[in-house]
């Protein structure tokens, strides 16, 4: 049967403590019990519905990875307090001293300030790679190589990871492949394409309000188990735990997830075919001439488009800050990172979201000045949408 990731969020139901159709939230830090071996056991070991402390396991918590488990179709899941911690603690995890990383050259420009400046300092060190090049890839891996990293989706340049050729490398060198799934939630599921590790900022499309900030880590119960050891666990040690009354709000906003995806997908495609037609340079997955269109129509759950970014090169920092800020006093959407929100963002990646990328690297990769990321939104007249847009290109200089 083929998997779906919006039933299968669906289907996950909880009661609330007097019958509620909210779970009750658990705003506690710390938990009783009623036996001292009890504790000592739990410290050793983790008990179905018990629990020590909030930092290693909190039940809000648990209901919002569990539904992000089966949105995922993977075990287990435990949510971070950032998608940085989802990731820094994924790494820390599996690498120790002298390990080595292969990741995408095109990751978030906080996850490149990871991998190149921040991990060195424990002699783990990254090898960044054109993804799309499956034999650049084989080559950077090394008998150190314990992580093959990349984006689903890349960020900023919306390149699509071939995952299903990614995971047969990964297994034929014994590798875990990490895949950040931020910018498809819905649209790729990884794990069904062999991937291990599945890591999503939450702030972005599946909390979709842009009011908080959080991560997830969906991935086999081996894994997530360790994550929570008292002894060696980087999610207890480390300790990016999640507020259970955030949890609470990412879970209900989940519910709608599907919804928002496909609006997002829709507008995203409607721009994109418009925006071409004026002779700007437009990327966008779902336009038949993206080199890896098709790649992606093969990897994805096709109900839900493909997805709501979209990439323009107006050619120089100038015309782009110009045309943001116009965007932004004609109310079109905002001048702001992040992505997922109602409103249409907006913001120069080579200056913003990339800028921990060293400017000659950014050049190398195609991160221009002149590039435009745009996370869509979820405009109900998007016809409208495009007229305004089309004015502020009449005004640019």
């Amino acid at each position: 049967m083929k998997f779906d990731p919006a039933s299968s969020v669906q289907d996950h139901q909880y009661f609330g403590e007097f019958g509620g159709v909210n779970p009750s939230i658990e705003d506690s830090s710390t938990y009783t019990f009623l036996k001292a071996d009890k504790m000592e056991e739990i410290f050793e070991t983790s008990l179905e519905g018990c629990y020590l402390y909030s930092r290693h396991w909190n039940p809000t918590n648990k209901y919002l990875s569990d539904t992000l488990a089966a949105l995922e179709n993977t075990e287990s899941a435990q949510v971070a307090s950032s998608g940085m911690g989802a990731i820094s603690c994924t790494v820390m995890q599996i690498c120790s001293s002298g390990d080595e990383i292969v990741s995408a050259r095109t990751v978030y420009g906080g996850t490149y300030a990871l991998f190149k400046n921040f991990l060195p300092k424990f002699n783990v060190h990254t090898t960044f790679v054109n993804i799309i090049n499956l034999e650049e890839v084989k080559k950077a891996i090394t008998p150190k190589t314990k992580i093959l990293y990349c984006e689903t989706l890349s960020n900023p340049l919306l390149e699509v990871a071939d995952i299903a050729a990614l995971s047969k490398i990964a297994k034929a060198h014994n590798l875990k492949l990490v895949v950040d799934n931020t910018f498809t939630p819905m649209i790729v599921t990884p794990v069904n394409l062999g991937a291990d590790i599945v890591i999503h900022s939450l702030t972005k499309y599946i909390n979709g309000s842009s009011d908080t900030v959080a991560g997830v880590i969906c991935a086999n119960n081996e894994f997530i188990t360790s994550l929570s050891d008292v002894n060696n666990g980087a999610s207890m040690l480390l300790g990016p735990v999640m507020d259970s009354m955030r949890a609470a709000s990412i879970l209900k906003n989940l519910r709608t997830l599907h919804i928002r995806v496909k609006q997002h997908s829709k507008n995203a495609q409607f721009l994109s075919e418009r925006l071409k037609t004026l002779g700007i340079k437009v990327v966008y997955p779902g336009m038949t001439e993206h080199p890896q269109h098709e790649l992606l129509t093969n990897m994805m759950n096709t109900e839900f488009g493909y997805s709501g970014m979209l990439l323009m090169d107006v050619g120089s920092k100038k015309r782009a800050y110009q045309l943001m800020e116009m965007m932004q006093e004609e109310k079109i959407g905002y001048l702001a990172v992040s992505l997922g929100f109602y409103k249409t963002l907006f913001s120069a990646p080579g200056s913003s979201t990339s800028s921990e990328i060293p400017e000659d690297e950014r050049t190398e990769t195609g991160v221009s000045e002149g590039l435009v990321r745009m996370s869509i939104g979820l405009d109900n007249d998007i016809e409208r949408t495009y007229s305004k847009i089309k004015e502020c290109f009449n005004k640019l200089d």
